[in-house]
């Protein structure tokens, strides 16, 4: 893979299961699905995979046998981050090998580090690996918030090339873009407002709702990208119902309902996640029929 542009639709994609095992049949339609639809890249072993509940070994799996399904047809972004500096070293090692262009590593879990801690560890990672790093922001699960003066200093660690931002403050996005150095991206990291932080700079999205729509977030993005703000203000609001409903319940679990609708997986998590509430299904569904996803 050539020169990895981190902009555009990337998604978050799920890891589907049968009876608790990887479901490789459920995955490679899930690819097919995105190659065909024009997503611009894939994250495998994110948040929305079920990261924290896949054993290093099936996380390799998951790696190789996406990156040989795409065979270099799109590129690919690889979850190799933890609260464990030295496993996420290892892990990220591994990345290239496994078929990975870039890494994305999330800001240490539980431990709650000092911003010295973050840079730090994020440091420590990047110099172990050739492939270009996207840091990623989302306090809400990890319990600690990169502050946009730590993201700015560790864009300009050499190969630290974006960062996915899911803190929902869009001050501190703002201090970030406006500071960082040419050629660093900011990528939402929450679907609900990928438009005003692509409208403040941003330069697209790694999303969740893309597992389930990823032709209407591809155009959301496409166009904004393009400066055509009325035309990417019309297509968020045609996707405003689903983003809201990606969180009904916790990422992925309505994802995983919504791709189950649409026959394209099991509607199974690992625990600690359970499937989707009835209601919740019910919302999704007449939410899918709205767009014409479903009949």
């Amino acid at each position: 893979m050539s020169k990895i542009a981190f902009e555009g639709s990337w998604v978050a994609l799920v890891t589907p299961f049968i009876d608790g095992k990887i479901d490789c049949d459920g995955l490679s339609k899930l690819l097919d699905l995105h190659l065909d639809c024009g997503t611009d890249g894939i994250v495998v072993c994110g948040t929305t995979a079920e990261s924290p509940t896949l054993s290093t070994d099936e996380k390799e799996f998951l790696m190789e046998f996406v990156a040989k399904r795409v065979s270099g047809r799109i590129p690919l972004m690889f979850g190799t981050g933890g609260n464990n500096t030295s496993s996420a070293v290892l892990l990220t090692k591994r990345a290239k090998d496994l078929g990975a262009d870039a890494v994305l590593v999330v800001t240490p879990y539980y431990n709650k580090p000092t911003q010295g801690g973050l840079v730090s560890h994020f440091q420590c990672i990047a110099k172990a690996t050739s492939l270009p790093v996207v840091l990623y922001n989302v306090p809400g699960r990890t319990g600690v918030n990169m502050l946009a003066k730590t993201t700015i200093e560790l864009s300009k660690e050499g190969n630290i090339k974006a960062v996915k931002e899911a803190s929902g403050n869009l001050d501190q996005m703002m201090d970030i873009i406006s500071n960082a150095p040419a050629g660093f991206s900011l990528l939402s990291g929450d679907d609900a407002i990928t438009l005003p932080i692509m409208a403040l700079g941003g330069r697209g999205v790694i999303s969740v709702s893309g597992n389930v729509a990823p032709r209407e977030v591809k155009k959301l993005v496409s166009l904004a990208l393009a400066g055509n703000w009325s035309g990417a203000r019309d297509q968020h609001y045609k996707l405003l119902e689903l983003n809201r409903a990606m969180f009904i319940e916790t990422n992925p679990i309505p994802a995983k309902a919504a791709l189950s609708m649409l026959g394209l997986i099991r509607d199974e998590c690992r625990l600690p996640l359970v499937p989707a509430q009835p209601g919740t299904k019910a919302e999704l569904k007449k939410i899918l029929v709205q767009m014409g996803l479903l009949s």
